[in-house]
């Protein structure tokens, strides 16, 4: 039986709750508090009392017996005489009766009732009875005296007196009053108990039972509170609410958002719909797996000191690479494109019997999201500031970097030696950015030193160690190892590599481990020289050989207990990402369902197939920023490695066109390059890529420079040469080769080496072209790692209108 408050009823009743327990107990009903329950029984006493006092005298009473009649017919086939049939209507009803519980108890009690008196009137009837005959025996005992009188007198008495006293017998005994209404029974010996008459058993319907409506309106809007994933259809938030999906999406078309009740949509798009519908809305705390797994991998060994991990930051040609290489004493800058830094690279060195690890990040804003990843694992940075050239806007951009990480800075002061060098202008122009040196009561060092001479490049490596004697590096050594990725890609013949700095923990040779979305065994170990190691301990970078594929730039690496565990962990992060690109692809689908109106837009539809993954990411990142109010740039595709024909299917497929950095396409796709219109362009520099598409953006691009690719030669044989060194054995597949032009060496169909041709042979005489299907020997000028199945090409650059 549903029960309530006092306190929930006068809510319901809209009246006091002091005035509702007075009126409770006028009715009979004993109540004290608001917190008291009340039955439906009591609630109806309530509602009988009340009509009473309101001069309503009937009472409210719910029927005795419900019949409910049932018909249903059917027909039935019988078979008749000579082959034939006859069809019979059967009509079947059934009737059922449903008792109320109130009148069974009532008839009960009135049954109770009638038997009770019925017992009484035997009883009284029996006692009548009983006295009756006591009387008749003591009638009956004085007549036979009597008699006995009267026949001692028979002489005296006569036969007529006889006769007499005989009627009058008769007649005093008729002269018992007769009662109409007497009930006439035999009775036997003692007094017989009627048998009871037997009551057929009747089954109580449930339902019919309690028929009160126990269903309340209620008196105000009910408040929901939901958990919202980071993504989520119209659909689900309408389950979760109770409501139609219809009301969701009107709503979000009211706030500017097109969806159906199938699309995703982002958790913080989720929540404002859902307070917009009245309800509140909390972001659910997704734990995956990987939570759970990593977790309960807590590192409880002891730490120890570790080496300084530094990097360098700067403007572009502030001699960054150059300082590094001094300190390194290799040379570095003259293998990169342009003498620009194309790729993170991390170096160890050791200075007076310690370690420094140096990361040497690119300087051209396009790498903004590189040199973020850089600083973010950094523990000091060099800011590297050319005396002759100030503080430039890169400049800026890695101080902000490094305060963002809460990173230390060191400022290097480079290019000292030049005599145009100001250094007191460089210190005047960083503390106007609030980089006050610690000779004027600020916390920067400042270091003047010279990448050419070698000046103040001591006093600069004593600055980082005694930084970081200040911070007091630790690490445990052993242990689960966590580290970060400073640049991935794939290298022919090992598959996918990935350059990792260790944070904590040892990396061992065979370890199970999952980087971002890839996994595998750490089946080769090789230090920034090329030797193989066992392990990597913390501040230590390495290249790691065995991943499934090459993960993203910044990926965290984990060890793993099994493949099985690695695989769940990789799957999930997989179906993350995929939600993530379906609801920025909806979100921009929308933005263009907005924006469809402004018909004038251009979309500029750009493929990107780079060597490896970071350089793909910073051209993908600094060609978006180059889209205005007139012209968009449209990434259809940004992958790694070289241009395959499946590739250049997408690009006629969605009107793009391609930009090959370091990459070239192979055979198949060349050969579908010369029977279509696909532009392909190839880049080696990021700057001039970055450059060449904002021209393109901007409707400043003619003339334009463009790379014409005038010959290919296959590398066939090598051979030794006393005077050229090693001469390469080639025969011309493609175009004219021309000794004056320049030159690429490719393996792979990617870029390893760019120069100039030091000798052109046709046989033993110097030629200067060899054409298509001729074979020549080529030396290459100050490059003797050519090989067999390598490809030399040759090109020039050619003005052309846009």
């Amino acid at each position: 039986m549903s029960t309530t408050t006092v306190s929930k009823l006068a809510t319901a009743l809209k009246i006091k709750p002091e005035k509702l327990i007075s009126q409770l107990k006028d009715a009979g009903i004993s109540v004290s508090a608001e917190s008291d329950t009340i039955t439906n029984d009591q609630k109806l006493t309530l509602l009988n009392h009340l009509r009473g006092s309101h001069g309503t005298k009937s009472e409210i009473k719910s029927p005795k017996k419900l019949t409910v009649n049932r018909r249903s017919q059917s027909e039935l086939k019988l078979s008749g005489g000579f082959g034939t049939s006859r069809t019979v209507n059967v009509e079947i009803r059934k009737k059922a009766t449903y008792v109320n519980k109130d009148s069974l108890l009532e008839e009960a009690k009135a049954a109770e009732e009638s038997e009770k008196s019925a017992k009484e009137a035997e009883e009284k009837i029996a006692i009548e009875e009983a006295e009756k005959e006591e009387v008749e025996k003591s009638i009956e005992s004085t007549t036979q005296i009597k008699e006995s009188d009267r026949t001692s007198d028979s002489q005296i008495t006569n036969e007529p007196a006889k006769d007499q006293q005989k009627k009058k017998w008769k007649k005093t005994k008729h002269e018992k009053p007769v009662d109409p209404f007497e009930m006439k029974e035999l009775h036997v010996k003692g007094t017989v108990k009627r048998r009871k008459k037997r009551q057929p058993k009747r089954s109580v319907n449930l339902s019919s039972i309690d028929q009160s409506h126990t269903f309340e309106k209620p008196t105000q809007a009910v408040v929901k509170t939901i958990d919202i994933p980071t993504s989520i259809s119209p659909q689900e938030i309408a389950q979760k609410l109770a409501m139609k999906v219809s009301e969701v999406i009107s709503v979000m078309i009211g706030q500017g958002i097109m969806a159906t009740g199938n699309d995703h949509i982002d958790q913080d798009t989720a929540i404002l719909v859902v307070e917009e519908l009245g309800h509140k809305a909390l972001p659910m705390d997704e734990r995956s797996i990987e939570d759970s797994v990593f977790d309960q991998q807590i590192n409880e060994h002891e730490a120890a000191k570790r080496p300084p991990v530094v990097t360098i930051m700067g403007h572009v040609d502030h001699g960054k690479t150059s300082l590094l290489d001094y300190i390194r004493k290799t040379k570095v800058t003259e293998g990169e494109a342009g003498g620009i830094t194309q790729h993170i690279g991390a170096y160890t060195i050791d200075v007076n019997n310690q370690q420094i690890t140096f990361l040497d990040t690119p300087g051209h804003a396009a790498f903004s999201q590189m040199r973020s990843r850089g600083a973010n694992i950094t523990d000091i940075v060099i800011l590297v500031v050319a005396s002759d050239d100030g503080v430039k806007p890169q400049t800026e951009e890695a101080i902000e970097h490094a305060r963002n990480a809460g990173v230390p800075i060191i400022v290097a002061i480079n290019k000292i030696d030049k005599p145009e060098a100001n250094t007191e202008k460089v210190k005047n122009e960083l503390m106007g950015l609030e980089v006050i040196p610690e000779d004027l009561g600020g916390d920067v060092l400042f270091v003047n030193v010279s990448a050419h001479s070698g000046e103040g490049i001591e006093d600069l490596l004593e600055s980082i160690l005694l930084q970081a004697e200040v911070l007091d590096l630790n690490a445990p050594f052993e242990g689960r190892p966590i580290g970060s990725v400073i640049e991935s890609g794939v290298e022919s013949g090992k598959g996918a590599v990935a350059t990792i700095l260790i944070s904590e923990g040892k990396l061992a040779k065979g370890d199970l481990i999952i980087v971002g979305e890839e996994f595998g065994r750490a089946r080769i170990l090789l230090n920034e020289i090329g030797e193989q190691l066992s392990e990597a301990t913390p501040s230590m970078p390495v290249k790691v050989y065995g991943l499934s594929g090459a993960p993203n730039t910044g990926d965290e690496l984990r060890q793993v207990d099994s493949e099985r565990q690695a695989k769940e962990i990789s799957e999930s992060r997989k179906e993350n990402r995929k939600k993530n690109t379906l609801n920025e692809k909806q979100a921009q689908k929308m933005k263009s369902f907005m924006e469809s109106s402004d018909t004038n837009k251009k979309v500029i539809s750009i493929m990107i197939k780079a060597d490896v993954r970071g350089s793909a990411e910073a051209i993908k990142d600094s060609l978006l920023k180059l889209s205005n109010d007139e012209v968009e740039i449209d990434i259809i595709s940004n992958s790694i490695g070289g241009i395959t024909e499946s590739d250049l299917n997408l690009a006629e497929a969605s009107d793009s066109f391609v930009i090959g950095f370091n990459v070239r396409a192979d055979n198949s796709a060349r050969k579908l390059l010369k029977d279509s219109t696909i532009e392909v362009k190839y880049y080696s520099i990021i700057y001039e890529t970055i450059e060449d598409i904002s021209n393109m953006v901007s409707g400043m691009a003619s003339p334009v420079i463009k790379e014409e690719i005038c010959g290919l030669a296959e590398v066939r044989d090598i051979f030794d040469s006393p005077s050229l060194g090693k001469i390469a054995g080639c025969l011309v597949i493609d175009g004219t080769v021309i000794k004056s032009n320049p030159i690429r060496v490719l393996r792979d169909n990617t870029v390893i080496y760019e120069g100039e041709l030091e000798s052109l042979r046709r046989f033993k005489d110097d030629v200067n072209e060899v054409k298509s299907g001729t074979e020549c020997g080529i030396g290459v000028k100050n490059y003797n790692d050519v090989k067999a199945g390598d490809q030399i090409e040759c090109y020039r650059s050619v003005e052309v209108k846009k």
